[in-house]
């Protein structure tokens, strides 16, 4: 006798899920709209749902500070993004060698990102403060003319959080290229050896440029990190001197928390997520399609 067929339970697991993704929608999309709307309001101290347009973002524009945040943002961006993905894959291409310690090596140059961005802001303004740190070293060593002030210099202290965010992400960026090195069928490399290419040339002419889908990868990462970039500037340089070497992240918390400026905070904020999309929308829209 063949038991009855148990009517299928498709609607469990939605049921499941539900609340997750309905608490999700809400705290992520929801309140993105919330700020976008904040962002078109006379807010001030407190939100203020009257519709004034788009003329916050005409102040946030002539705003002399959110010029040298967007400013610091393409100097920080270009070096950090550049400076991260050259020393990664450098670090990569030097562990791909099978060299003796690898993995002891491979974990020093992962550590730093086990640990926050506070920590690393926080050593590295001990490192580079002239009064305890790399000029204050030298010069006890006798180099008394010795200076390395860019930490307090307004010209000079974004270059800070750039050292900073490379010596942070770069592990990072050798693991993911480490990675895709070790895809690679080493009997390619092999083959380029026995016609007489030289190693540099191999992976110049060969290795490398099969590594574009983790260059994409990886950039969107990197590129992500330098936007929304934050707890390392306050950590590190408060934004300052003064507002020298402030970002989109840190000018938007300093007009919505201590400057009651909740309208222009909430337009900032729009503009760094126009600036995030920007970038993953249409890498996203390329993934996809390479897919179909």
């Amino acid at each position: 006798m063949s038991r009855p067929k148990v009517p299928s339970a498709s609607w469990l697991p939605k049921l499941v899920v539900a609340p997750s993704f309905l608490l999700s929608f809400f705290f992520i999309y929801g309140l993105i709209a919330w700020n976008g709307y904040l962002s078109l309001s006379a807010s001030h101290m407190l939100p203020n749902y009257e519709f004034v347009g788009f003329s916050n973002y005409a102040d946030l524009f002539d705003n002399d500070r959110f010029h040298v945040a967007l400013k610091n943002m393409g100097i920080f961006g270009v070096l950090f993004i550049g400076g991260s993905m050259v020393l990664g894959l450098l670090l990569a291409i030097l562990l791909d060698q099978k060299i003796r310690g690898e993995g002891v090596l491979r974990t020093i140059y992962l550590y730093p990102m086990a640990i926050s961005f506070i920590v690393t802001g926080t050593a590295w303004k001990w490192i580079l403060n002239p009064g305890l740190g790399i000029e204050h070293l030298v010069q006890s060593w006798g180099f008394k003319n010795f200076q390395f002030d860019w930490l307090v210099d307004d010209q000079h202290a974004i270059y800070c959080i750039v050292i900073a965010g490379i010596w942070q992400a770069s592990g990072f960026v050798m693991a993911l290229f480490l990675a895709g090195l070790r895809g690679i069928d080493d009997s390619i490399i092999k083959a380029a050896q026995i016609d007489g290419a030289s190693l540099p040339r191999i992976y110049w002419r060969i290795v490398v440029p099969s590594l574009r889908p983790v260059f994409f990868s990886t950039l969107m990462v990197v590129s992500h990190l330098a936007i929304k970039s934050f707890d390392l500037v306050i950590a590190l340089t408060a934004g300052g001197p003064g507002y020298s070497t402030d970002l989109p992240a840190t000018f938007m918390y300093a007009m919505s928390f201590s400057r009651g400026q909740v309208a222009l905070g909430a337009a900032s904020a729009e503009i760094m997520l126009a600036t995030v999309a920007a970038i993953v929308v249409p890498y996203l829209y390329s993934e996809l399609r390479t897919k179909k």
